[in-house]
């Protein structure tokens, strides 16, 4: 390069002293040569794998990012396009294309100095400003908290990360740098950005296999926002380390020496565990320093698969496996591509030691991840493959829940649920593998075969066993999912799925529901409404409608006749408005307006969804007189015409009131309440509890309370068809012995009492 760039518009020259972040006074010149060394190391390590040409292209990208962060410095001090450099420079050790490396150079030049995404492709391609915009945060709007706006952006950097990989791989490189350089930031902030890192990057990096930026991502949280822990964890990590140094170095050699006795080429080497995993395991289990033996591993690397199987038999031989902590990582990979042998032994003096077996090929996915992609382009390298293809469905699946996910909060927290990498390893009765988070039950697995199995799973069988579908799995588990055609998510999943894909799914598929009832329920409203102005709604001709939604700046009827369903619009007020403006086309057209009045009910139907709810204060049944009163966002509620809500609200809510009336024929169940008083008798509650499944009634729940003088209140919640089912069932009861009187009961009844 240039000892010196000359003067152009876009790079004017710098003065010869500047004023530091901190005000001290710097040497131009000095900065310009420290920025070139930066440089030129960047340069010296992407010219290992990239051809000249490249160079030439990365060399103007640092120049465009030297001139955009001119005058601008970082909280310590320093030139702030130390900072792209050194982005870049991590990638170049990922053996990242020159695309990536320019958008690390450049990552910030949107963002902090307001270069337009179309500068950049007119420059560098498409392809490198659609990598710098992903990386790029989004304008801040006033209204958003930090948390909102942190969602929004994490959610345009996870989406363009699943359009493209690299984009995340730029931002953990970011990230990594900025948290090599925390210290300079106040403490509160360094808490923020560090707790942030540890719940997000770090899980992120794990679960593309990226395994030395993890760690480093981890061990640097930890220091961050434990700081004095951090200190004495590594004070007490460098006391032992000189204590079982002779015993290390025994063991490190007798492992070294047994190798070769069976034939196998290997190279063994120790290494210290991360104190942030000692620091964890403490907490976790509850132990102290003392109490944690295995702070050292030892990893074996081979040539081949067979021999990391022989490696493990001569280790066994050496020395003892502790039972249990043998797993076979190699058969069953982690959901990051990860494969390895882990096994823990007891060495000399009872010190527990774990000990990895791996190839090299294994080695460099296990430490680089999917960026071994760009280290090693080896399509025969089947460990590759399946790694791209892994994290491919990954980065598929984060699609999936935008399409499912409400807003930017709801997208980032089902994300975060799956960052954390599987545990459980369970078959599907083909024999096939799926890798699901420790905790995850059946309907998880139901939505990891399929998205429609999800939705209409009603029952499980885990082993051949009939289960309920929260049990949660278990390593081994042979998992079969029973559907029905009919069948559809229940809201209460949400309280035991632990995947993000099924929280999502069954969210959206809720609210889907909801919002298509909503608009059903919208258009028989409105059809009722518009009978009272002697109207059809067939008769509300296109002209009339379209300056309706142009009043109302609504986009379609469809949108009118959810609004009517989820309460936030009054049926009445919508057909009044519309029958004027049909009257006014009709007058229009010198036609005369002569329309009869008449009033019609809404039928409740047996097969009412969400949109339509029996209140719970009443819980009316088929046979009651009943009321319809609509609810905003809750949609129509129906009550019994002396519910005492309704009483209470006559006059704040009359403008809501629905006519309505039950479908003949209905066959769905409904939930009512009876109480009844008995004398306490041995087998009584068996005996009432006989007489009313005798009637073909599901008891949803009963519970009891003692009354003076020696009686029981029995409370009954049971699932009837109608008044006359619920009048047989009472019949039947009251005809056993010892049973005083039973009475249906609402929730707003006043204390039951006896006669």
């Amino acid at each position: 390069m240039e000892p010196r760039p000359p003067a152009t518009a876009m790079t004017p020259p710098p003065p010869a002293v500047l004023l530091g972040a901190h005000g001290a006074a710097r040497n131009a010149d000095e900065d310009y040569a420290a920025e070139l060394a930066a440089f030129e190391r960047v340069r010296a390590q992407a010219a290992r794998y990239l051809r000249p040409d490249d160079l030439e292209r990365l060399e103007e990208a640092f120049e465009l990012s030297r001139a955009s962060h001119e005058g601008q410095y970082r909280i310590s001090g320093e030139p702030y396009v130390f900072h792209p450099l050194s982005v870049a420079e991590v990638l170049t050790q990922w053996h990242l294309d020159v695309q990536a490396l320019i958008a690390g150079l450049l990552h910030d030049v949107m963002e902090d100095s307001h270069v337009a995404k179309a500068d950049l492709e007119a420059r560098f391609g498409k392809t490198v400003a659609e990598l710098v915009d992903g990386v790029s945060k989004l304008d801040k709007i006033e209204s958003q908290t930090y948390q909102q706006a942190q969602a929004e952006n994490f959610r345009k950097m996870f989406l363009a990360m699943a359009r493209d990989v690299r984009v995340i791989l730029i931002k953990l490189a970011d990230r990594l740098h900025n948290m090599r350089t925390l210290d300079a930031v106040r403490p509160d902030k360094r808490r923020r950005i560090a707790t942030e890192t540890l719940e997000v990057f770090a899980p992120i990096a794990n679960r593309l296999g990226l395994n030395t930026l993890y760690r480093e991502l981890q061990e640097l949280s930890f220091k961050n926002t434990h700081p004095m822990r951090f200190r004495v964890l590594g004070n007490a990590l460098r006391a032992v380390r000189g204590n079982q140094r002779e015993l290390i170095t025994r063991l490190l050699t007798s492992i070294r020496e047994r190798m070769p006795a069976w034939g196998i080429e290997a190279e063994v080497y120790g290494r210290e565990k991360h104190l942030y995993g000692i620091y964890r395991k403490m907490v976790d289990k509850n132990l102290s320093f003392e109490q944690v033996l295995d702070i050292y591993g030892f990893r074996i690397l081979v040539k081949d698969i067979p021999d990391c199987y022989r490696a493990l038999g001569a280790l066994h031989e050496l020395y003892k496996p502790v039972p249990g902590k043998i797993k076979d990582y190699i058969a069953l990979p982690k959901a990051n591509g990860y494969q390895s042998l882990h096994t823990t032994v007891i060495g000399p003096n009872g010190l527990p030691v774990e000990v990895q077996i791996r190839t090299e090929a294994m080695h460099t996915v296990a430490e680089s991840g999917v960026a071994s992609h760009w280290l090693y382009k080896d399509d025969s390298m089947q460990s590759l493959s399946d790694l791209q293809r892994k994290t491919h469905n990954w980065l598929q699946s984060l699609l999936e829940l935008q399409s499912t996910s409400g807003d930017s909060s709801e997208f980032f927290e089902h994300v975060k649920i799956d960052l954390f990498p599987g545990e459980v390893f369970v078959f599907t009765p083909a024999g096939q593998i799926r890798n699901l988070p420790r905790g995850a039950t059946a309907v998880d697995f139901a939505y990891a075969v399929h998205t429609d199995v999800g939705n209409r799973c009603v029952a499980c069988r885990i082993n051949s066993e009939l289960r309920p579908l929260r049990t949660e799995l278990k390593n081994g588990d042979q998992v079969e999912i029973t559907t029905a055609q009919h069948a559809h998510p229940n809201p209460a999943w949400l309280s035991y799925v632990r995947t993000g894909k099924a929280r999502a799914e069954i969210r959206h598929f809720l609210k889907t529901v909801h919002q298509e009832e909503a608009t059903q329920l919208g258009e028989r409203l409105l059809a009722q409404a518009m009978r009272q102005f002697g109207m059809q709604l067939a008769d509300v001709g296109s002209a009339a409608w379209d300056r309706f939604l142009k009043e109302f700046t609504t986009r379609s009827r469809e949108d009118i006749f959810t609004e009517i369903g989820l309460g936030k619009r009054l049926a009445a007020i919508v057909g009044r408005r519309l029958a004027d403006l049909q009257d006014e086309k009709t007058l229009a057209e010198g036609q005369e307006v002569v329309r009869p009045r008449q009033s019609l009910p809404i039928l409740i139907q047996s097969g009412e969804g969400m949109a339509v709810q029996m209140a719970q204060c009443c819980r009316p049944i088929p046979g009651d007189p009943i009321v319809g009163l609509l609810r905003k966002d809750q949609g129509l509620e129906i009550h019994m015409n002396d519910c005492p809500v309704l009483t209470r609200n006559h006059s704040a809510e009359r403008d809501r009131w629905v006519d309505v009336e039950w479908e003949a024929g209905s066959e769905r169940l409904f939930d009512v309440g009876i109480r009844v008083l008995i004398h306490h008798r041995r087998g009584i509650l068996a005996r009432v509890a006989a007489a009313i499944a005798d009637q073909d009634a599901n008891i949803q729940n009963v519970n009891m309370e003692n009354e003076n003088g020696g009686d029981t209140i029995i409370h009954f919640t049971i699932q009837v068809k109608n008044r006359i089912h619920l009048a047989q069932i009472m019949r039947a009861v009251r005809h056993i012995p010892d049973v005083v009187r039973i009475v249906r009961h609402r929730a707003t009844d006043r204390a039951f009492e006896k006669r």
